[in-house]
């Protein structure tokens, strides 16, 4: 088969790598109809994080089933299936808590930019819809795999309520699927965050009542502004850099909660600060597992279409570019279909 593999910061090729096979009981091998390019796939083609040896890349994935080990029983060959960047038994105990992505036999996806995929975990990792869905769904389903599941989950974690404000920090595509979540979860007021004429139109489109384009201190001055001088009931913190969890925390009330769901990069908190704030604080991989069922639906019965994030849509074998034009800005995100 062909996938995408990364070979050095600014270096990813569109190689021949061999088949998936089913090696575990437990495994699938499915088919991709679409995959794409993450945010935090940028960090390394950046190289802000190592790249190691060159190594195949992506972890957000549709498909139908090719294939699956003796014991996997929830789906079987022929089906479409959205899965997650993280791969869970759905037994465990971490699992039967609703947290997926910290099961304790979690496998992290890094293959998925390519023609076909191994899933380990299949049983409890992929979720099949009852139908092959229109070809017009399957950006959306695809959204629902990472970034629409890891922007439902900033919002949960930072405790959206209905009637609530709620602030997105970062305009890529998790903060986009955030105000998603936080018009969904029924909050009242949405001010996003950004400085780029194209994402402020889609979170406007997408449920934001307000625009906030200043950084640093000067975007908490003006979400203050916005909020009778307090801050907001809930942050959704979708960046993962210093600057931009300040600016989180810093935008938040008192008793108020900021959602963070970008990796942290050289993040550290003060803890006296974050004592006397009275900010509660919570994050980490969403557990993209627990809410498909739900956000699948959402999506095939059309209350939802996360699917607008993708921007730029290539073969696969132009992998290469759609890297190139998310790190230049020139993309939110590049959808790849075999």
């Amino acid at each position: 088969m062909r996938g995408a593999v990364i070979h050095s910061p600014g270096d990813v090729r569109f190689e021949n790598l061999d088949d998936p096979k089913v090696i575990e009981p437990t495994d699938a091998v499915i088919r991709t109809v679409a995959t794409c390019v993450c945010g935090s796939d940028l960090w390394p083609y950046r190289g802000l994080e190592p790249v190691g040896d060159p190594h195949p890349m992506g972890h957000e994935y549709v498909g139908i089933v090719e294939e699956v080990g003796s014991e996997v029983t929830g789906v079987r060959p022929g089906q479409f299936v959205v899965g997650s960047f993280a791969t869970s038994d759905n037994t465990c105990a971490n699992c039967l808590n609703g947290w997926q992505s910290s099961c304790l036999n979690r496998e992290f996806m890094s293959t998925c930019q390519a023609d076909y995929v191994r899933i380990p975990n299949a049983h409890g990792t992929l979720v099949a819809t009852d139908e092959h869905p229109d070809a017009e769904m399957v950006p959306s389903l695809l959204a629902v795999s990472d970034v629409m599941g890891t922007g439902w989950y900033a919002a949960l974690a930072a405790e959206v309520k209905p009637g609530s404000t709620a602030v997105v920090v970062g305009d890529g595509a998790v903060g986009l699927c955030g105000v998603i979540a936080a018009k969904e979860l029924g909050a009242e007021r949405i001010i996003a965050m950004s400085r780029h004429a194209s994402r402020q139109k889609l979170a406007l489109e997408f449920g934001a009542t307000d625009i906030v384009a200043e950084r640093g201190e000067e975007g908490v001055s003006r979400v203050k502004d916005l909020t009778g001088g307090i801050g907001a009931d809930s942050v959704l913190e979708c960046v993962g850099t210093a600057d931009s969890m300040r600016q989180a925390l810093h935008s938040t009330r008192p008793g108020g909660n900021v959602g963070f769901v970008g990796v942290p990069h050289e993040v550290a908190i003060d803890g006296q600060e974050l004592f006397f704030s009275h900010v509660g604080l919570r994050g980490g991989p969403a557990p993209v597992r627990r809410f498909l069922p739900d956000l699948i639906d959402r999506v095939l019965t059309g209350r939802i279409n996360p699917g607008k994030v993708f921007d730029l849509s290539l073969p696969l074998d132009q992998v290469a570019e759609g890297y190139k034009a998310m790190d230049e800005r020139r993309a939110v995100k590049a959808l790849l279909k075999p």
